[in-house]
């Protein structure tokens, strides 16, 4: 057979155009989409994208840490703040190990704006928590015994305001020799050791009749372990702006378990570490969450 009287066959076969004339049917909208479709981006301008979200995340995180942060410290500064007993001047009513979350309202900001508060006022029998006067770096809890216009006075221990026996139930003694200045105050002829020299002088000009006049804006504090205590007999007045609060609750109660921890910082460390791994041996279970009244 000869090659050239084969038939031809045309092939009618479509040419394809270009890629960039090939028409893109617009993409259908999501389902939970509303409005018109965002457009598809691809490659690098994805990235812009990110950081910002990135951003925009970190610096939400930021502000809820700061508001947080915020909040704590208004409340430390304003409501309620935490102090642990190191002493045992209040026993039996507070132990050493006990911790408090202290009010810091109840008795008003010693602001202008307090008289339109319901605020409590300091009542003989509060215990409170204070700037210790001669040293205000530190916090001292006593019991509020003489308020300001009282006349106090001690005789065997025995506590008398406005020439009245005061009811105390609370007191703790420990039936150690008498003390003439410690169980019959004030004596203006008799110093005391722990006795402070300034008080000493300003003490025996407030002294009449052989009772103690309580000024204005001051009060009168002692401990409840009324034989072991450093207290108003030794030290002097509380001013009312020393005052920072009244102890609610103890939220934690935990025994001595180490007299003399160590100082240097692998002793603490051990100690803290000692401290959580036996949580529940050393914890005072009674006393945890009780009320302090």
């Amino acid at each position: 057979m000869d090659s050239q009287n084969l038939p031809s066959v045309s092939l009618d076969i479509p040419l394809i155009p270009p890629p960039e004339t090939i028409p893109v049917p617009p993409a259908a909208p999501a389902a939970d989409h509303v409005g018109p479709v965002a457009p598809i981006v691809s490659g690098p301008s994805h990235t812009p994208h990110l950081v910002t979200t990135l951003g925009t995340d970190m610096i939400g995180s930021v502000q809820s840490l700061l508001g947080t942060v915020v909040i704590a410290i208004f409340v430390i500064t304003f409501v309620v703040q935490a102090f642990q007993i190191p002493s045992e001047s209040m026993q039996d009513t507070l132990l050493v190990g006990d911790y408090l979350l202290v009010n810091k309202l109840c008795y008003g900001g010693k602001g202008l704006g307090d008289h339109l508060m319901a605020y409590q006022s300091i009542k003989r029998g509060d215990i409170i928590v204070f700037h210790y006067p001669v040293d205000p770096q530190q916090h001292f809890v006593k019991r509020v015994i003489g308020v300001p216009g009282d006349h106090l006075r001690m005789v065997s221990k025995k506590v008398l305001i406005n020439g009245r026996p005061l009811d105390e139930p609370y007191v703790h003694f420990l039936e150690p020799p008498n003390n003439l200045f410690r169980d019959n105050f004030p004596r203006t002829d008799i110093p005391a050791i722990g006795l402070e020299g300034k008080w000493w002088l300003e003490m025996r000009k407030l002294v009449e009749d052989g009772q103690l006049i309580i000024p204005e804006g001051h009060y009168f504090v002692m401990g409840d372990n009324r034989d072991d205590s450093q207290d108003s007999r030794y030290w002097g007045f509380v001013p009312r702006e020393n005052i920072i609060g009244r102890p609610l609750v103890i939220y934690w109660s935990v025994r001595d378990w180490d007299k003399n921890p160590s100082a240097s910082v692998m002793g603490r460390l051990h100690h803290l570490a000692y401290a959580v791994t036996h949580i529940f041996q050393i914890t005072r279970w009674s006393r945890t969450l009780r009320l302090v009244h």
